[in-house]
């Protein structure tokens, strides 16, 4: 690449993709890949869809961008769709650009809210790329450390608890909670650890709020991530899978947050705020994702790659562990093996077909495929993974 820097962080190793079908990708040599990471998580319903392609053009036929006083009914619709799905009939929703742009829409919202109390999330979430979200600064955020609940034995989260006590709730207006991302580590929360939580700050009559840009829109083998979860958010912020690689993500507000925040709207604009074009694309998400049942899909799905994953595992002394929910996985590498044999590992499962993510750096192989993978597909990758590990052992003595 000579006109443009590569993606933060990671490593290019295919540079000229022409040509897409669900979950394959074609290079300019003719060779094929198989997609296991749905782009950047985004093609949750494949590469090259031919409904969200047809929503497309035809959008563009008739108006693609909207101005400040005038719109398009494509836009409601979209909007009661994703209302719909989330249980908040009677609230409102916002088109942007980023799933970044989503959560800091929703953590605007709360800020206009909770005057001067904190946010409560945990340590290891990732919000975006900008703003308050991104920042998170102490004085505006509680961030809980919740690595020793993981190994807890209780079956409620008790104030006797140093770890859970620790959690000022007199001084925390809202929780945003990461459903199992974990800045892409694919961590899980204990249901106790987040009902208690929840159970808590809506006590104090808190707000809640997700973050389902990564969990959401399927992933999980729910709609959403928080439905592993006994709770009910009032704010939920999604991207990626939402729009199937087009750049539009969705805030959701349900109708408690709309009466507290009154007559006025959002103090947030921006020159693609509802735009018709990106409303479309996610209608048509939506409903192909509903007329194929790729939810259920996923579920079966789920069964087959996680247990693959903790197979090779399981085989192992490369790898510590194969975790996930739904179709979103990840490979964590034993400690004894240096950064540098992951990439190479990654490098050789690509030379094999198959894309998967190492984040330069980390010990960790994500894979997060589209709903639409077919099961065949899975089964070839666990074979050419487990194949790839084993001559990287013997290689390594």
């Amino acid at each position: 690449m000579k006109n443009t820097f590569a993606f933060p962080g990671r490593e290019l190793l295919v540079s000229e993709i022409v040509k897409s079908d669900n979950c394959t990708l074609i290079d300019a040599d003719g060779n094929q890949y198989i997609d296991l990471e749905a782009g950047i998580w985004c093609t949750s319903i494949g590469h090259a869809n031919l409904a969200v392609r047809d929503a497309v053009v035809a959008q563009i036929d008739n108006i693609s961008h909207v101005g400040f006083c005038y719109s398009s009914n494509v836009v409601e619709r979209a909007a009661g769709s994703v209302l719909e799905l989330v249980d908040h009939v009677g609230g409102r929703c916002s088109f942007l650009c980023s799933g970044s742009e989503s959560v800091e829409y929703g953590v605007r919202v709360l800020r206009s809210l909770l005057q001067s109390k904190r946010i409560m999330t945990m340590s290891d979430s990732y919000f975006g790329a900008y703003g308050d979200a991104s920042a998170m600064d102490s004085d505006k955020w509680f961030l809980f450390d919740w690595s020793e609940c993981e190994r807890c034995a209780h079956e409620v989260c008790s104030k006797d608890c140093s770890v859970y006590s620790a959690i000022p709730f007199d001084d925390v207006g809202a929780f945003l909670f990461e459903p199992g991302s974990s800045s892409g580590m694919v961590r899980l929360p204990p249901a106790k650890l987040i009902s208690n939580i929840v159970q808590d700050v809506s006590a104090a009559d808190g707000l809640l709020m997700v973050n389902e840009v990564t969990t959401g829109v399927g992933r999980t083998g729910k709609w959403f991530g928080f439905q592993h979860y006994e709770m009910q958010p009032d704010i939920v912020a999604m991207g990626k899978g939402i729009g199937n690689g087009y750049p539009v993500s969705a805030v959701s507000l349900n109708s408690r947050v709309v009466d507290l925040l009154g007559p006025d709207a959002v103090a947030y604009g921006q020159s693609h705020l509802n735009d018709p074009l990106g409303a479309a694309v996610v209608e048509a998400v939506i409903n192909e994702i509903n007329e194929h049942n790729l939810i259920q899909h996923a579920e079966v799905l789920s069964d087959v790659l996680m247990d693959g994953l903790q197979r090779v595992a399981a085989g192992s002394d490369l790898i510590e562990c194969a975790r996930g929910r739904g179709l979103m996985a990840i490979l964590i590498m034993a400690d004894h093996v240096d950064v540098s044999q992951v990439a190479e590992l990654h490098r050789r499962l690509v030379l094999r077909g198959f894309i998967v993510d190492h984040r330069l750096g980390t010990n960790a192989l994500r894979m997060h495929p589209a709903l639409t993978i077919g099961v065949e597909k899975i089964y070839n990758f666990i074979a050419v993974l487990e194949e790839v590990v084993r001559a990287m052992e013997i290689e390594l003595g």
